[in-house]
């Protein structure tokens, strides 16, 4: 099946459904990439918090398809802070994966209390340069953290992935990278894991995908893909990968966006990244 892929500020472009990893291992990570890529997806992300970067090169190769062909990204975390301590942290990626480069790399987490996003931010800015890493972006940034970095650096991130779900809205969030043309993407995005609530038997969600004959995970997806988010859902299930790359068949009505809207737990809810410690 053909996915639309989103503009990015570098000229390039984004498969608009990624397969997430977090949080299988090495072996998991190598089924699920190679069962998914069967099945059509092109963009996987993965993270070297997530200590599943081999296994992901693992199911690319596996897959025989083409490593030009795949959009992956993997993001450094707290670890890589600080003037070029990013180049190791990729190269080091980089081996795992057994790739050349990375098509978007992200900052995992701002981690203001240490002040150190900017620096590794221009480190990202040399990577970027290199081709080591054809775009750089960010997660997990509020609009005060990404206003400081455009301020004080020569690249605008290309992506932004944060907490989204109908239950976690992130508005304001997403307004800001709108602004500054920056893709916004969808971690977490049919809720449970960290601060909210799982919402696939929310009898909202329950009540459209009965209506539509689809799954409560593909009128979710859908409410995603419909506002122009990226989004990366997780599964190892070869089923499942298959339902959840199955969303642009069918629309939700206006009404359902606004009903599935409801779910929103307002501003607080979810991962806060500036308490995080990740």
């Amino acid at each position: 099946m053909s996915i639309p892929a989103i503009p990015l500020n570098t000229g390039a472009s984004i498969p608009q459904v990624g397969l997430g990893t977090w949080p299988l291992d090495d072996a998991q990570a190598a089924d699920a990439v190679a069962a998914g890529i069967e099945v059509g997806y092109r963009h996987i992300d993965t993270a070297t918090k997530y200590g599943n970067e081999a296994g992901v090169g693992d199911g690319i190769r596996r897959s025989g398809v083409p490593r030009e062909e795949l959009f992956v990204t993997t993001k450094l975390d707290g670890t890589f802070q600080g003037d070029d301590r990013a180049i190791d942290g990729l190269r080091a990626a980089l081996e795992r994966l057994g790739a050349d480069y990375v098509d978007l790399l992200l900052i995992h987490w701002p981690l203001p209390q240490r002040d150190e996003y900017v620096s590794t931010w221009r480190t990202f800015e040399k990577l970027h340069a290199d081709g080591l890493a054809r775009a750089i972006g960010v997660s997990n940034f509020k609009p005060a953290h990404l206003d400081r970095l455009i301020a004080e650096t020569s690249v605008v991130p290309a992506v932004n992935q944060i907490q989204i779900s109908p239950a976690i809205t992130r508005l304001e969030q997403r307004a800001c990278d709108d602004t500054h043309g920056i893709v916004t993407q969808s971690w977490s995005p049919l809720g449970g894991g960290s601060g909210v609530r799982s919402l696939l038997a929310e009898p909202v969600i329950v009540a459209v995908a009965e209506r539509l004959g689809r799954t409560p995970a593909q009128v979710v997806l859908r409410w995603h893909v419909q506002q122009g988010l990226v989004v990366i859902p997780k599964s190892s299930d070869p089923a499942r990968l298959a339902e959840n790359l199955d969303l642009f068949s069918f629309e939700l009505s206006t009404d359902d966006m606004a009903a599935l809207t409801t779910l929103d737990e307002g501003p607080d809810a979810g991962v806060d990244s500036d308490r995080s410690g990740h």
